[in-house]
């Protein structure tokens, strides 16, 4: 494994704007749960997100991306993304070296990170329904809004495939 520094928040809008995808970030206090940051509802418009880290037992990782009040069943979820097994979360340190990013701050942007292409991000279908998808920049003390085809479409051009899938409740 390689010493590679994971990317910045402002790495991160450089590389969205050399895309050419429109972006806006607020930056706020920082937050650590769906619970906390219900109070910036008003404030920034779209569909908010919360991030499930997993591993299946043949350490296969996916990142779920649904929206912020959406139930995932981890005992099922499995049969939906392809896992290998049933899945559990995964490690602080595999979210760091994989996604460059602390429990937190778990965000599908994280995957300008994942150069090995370690991690399947499986978006919600709901979700991506949503005109505007809100995601953190790498760091829990803002929230980035974009528009949710261009979310895939930087996935992809971090050479991710994500999965749009129904895996919410």
């Amino acid at each position: 494994m390689t010493d590679v520094q994971p990317k910045t928040a402002e790495d991160l809008f450089r590389f969205l704007d050399d895309l050419g995808i429109a972006h806006q970030t607020k930056r706020h206090a920082p937050v650590f749960t769906v619970a906390e940051s219900v109070s910036l509802r008003d404030e920034i418009p779209g569909g908010h997100t919360k991030n499930l880290f997993v591993k299946d037992k043949k350490d296969n990782y996916f990142l779920l991306t649904v929206e912020e009040h959406a139930t995932v069943d981890l005992k099922t979820v499995h049969t939906l993304i392809g896992a290998a097994s049933k899945v559990s979360f995964g490690k602080p340190e595999k979210l760091m070296e994989y996604l460059g990013v602390i429990p937190g701050a778990v965000t599908a942007l994280g995957v300008i990170n994942d150069h090995a292409q370690a991690v399947t991000l499986v978006l919600d279908a709901d979700l991506m329904r949503e005109e505007i998808v809100n995601c953190h920049p790498l760091t829990n003390d803002a929230t980035t809004s974009l528009a949710s085809k261009d979310l895939i479409r930087f996935a992809e051009a971090m050479g991710h495939v994500p999965l749009v899938l129904k895996v919410t409740a």
